[in-house]
């Protein structure tokens, strides 16, 4: 059996048939060819466990971190019950491996306090009221920046309070706005104008980039004396503070277009530390 032949065949079934992203097949292909490329004869007719953890050895000897380590095994995973699937092989020679368990980091989070200053900054230049609004935005929704950077005049309802955001393979969802966002945004429409379909477009009219945004939040955060501030700090803090005020996770999950709940749990400390708060408070004994 020849596994590179089969690697094509599941990076194809991955395309048509599941319909992975680009991001997704170019991981999974990456790592299950480094792992065929480990095999010596590139078959499957005398793999072992001890292959397997010989080759989870390898991987660590090469400083890949659990993360990669986990992903990497996932991804083999899949491709052996592709394999049985096509009858290829008869049993996953993973399935009894232990692999490492990924506690992904707790994300940085501004203060109430810190969020409120850093929108504040914006004053005394052309950008400023767009500038005020992208940041009110960020934190009123939680949106990627690739979502506020393709958000469209038309996507969003001021009068409704909601917005339209496309997430990643293209899925939409309706996301509530609020009121300091909403009149922020009326506001920026009313007196900025922007030309174009786009809410918040570059000189010429196209989108604004990722990096432009991230150098808008570098540059306003860091007079906050915040300097690890992202893009992605502000989406972390719109669940932290939206969860701290009572919502549950199913929630956070379709707010943030999570397809998985499982990506949204590395909020679970938040709901930890809120259970506490409550049985301290309500409990006789707390």
């Amino acid at each position: 059996m020849n596994l590179y032949a089969c690697l094509d065949n599941f990076i194809s079934y991955l395309t048509a048939e599941r319909g992975a992203s680009p991001h997704t097949i170019e991981a999974y292909n990456r790592d299950i060819l480094h792992f065929i490329k480990f095999l010596e004869d590139s078959s499957l007719d005398v793999f072992q466990r001890e292959n397997a953890e010989r080759y989870m050895g390898h991987l660590k000897e090469g400083g890949k971190k659990t993360r990669s380590i986990v992903r990497a095994f996932s991804a083999i995973r899949s491709f052996f019950s592709f394999l049985i699937a096509d009858g290829k092989i008869t049993h996953n020679p993973l399935q009894d491996i232990e692999i490492p368990k990924y506690q992904p980091p707790i994300p940085d989070v501004l203060s109430e306090q810190e969020m409120v200053a850093l929108i504040q900054q914006p004053e005394g230049s052309k950008t400023s009221l767009r500038d005020k609004t992208i940041l009110e935005l960020l934190y009123a929704t939680g949106l990627r920046v690739s979502e506020l950077i393709q958000l469209k005049k038309s996507d969003v309802n001021l009068e409704g309070g909601f917005l339209i955001a496309s997430g990643k393979r293209s899925k939409e969802r309706v996301v509530p706005i609020g009121e300091y966002s909403r009149q922020a945004t009326m506001g920026y429409l009313e007196k900025e104008k922007p030309k174009g379909i786009f809410l918040f477009p570059n000189k010429t009219g196209g989108k604004l980039t990722r990096q432009a945004i991230w150098k808008l939040i570098k540059k306003y955060s860091s007079r906050i004396e915040k300097f690890n501030v992202s893009p992605h700090t502000i989406r972390h803090t719109f669940a932290t503070h939206i969860l701290e005020g009572g919502a549950d996770l199913r929630s956070v999950q379709i707010l943030l277009g999570h397809e998985d709940i499982s990506t949204t749990q590395i909020y679970t400390h938040v709901d930890k530390k809120r259970l506490k708060e409550v049985h301290k408070k309500f409990h006789p004994r707390g």
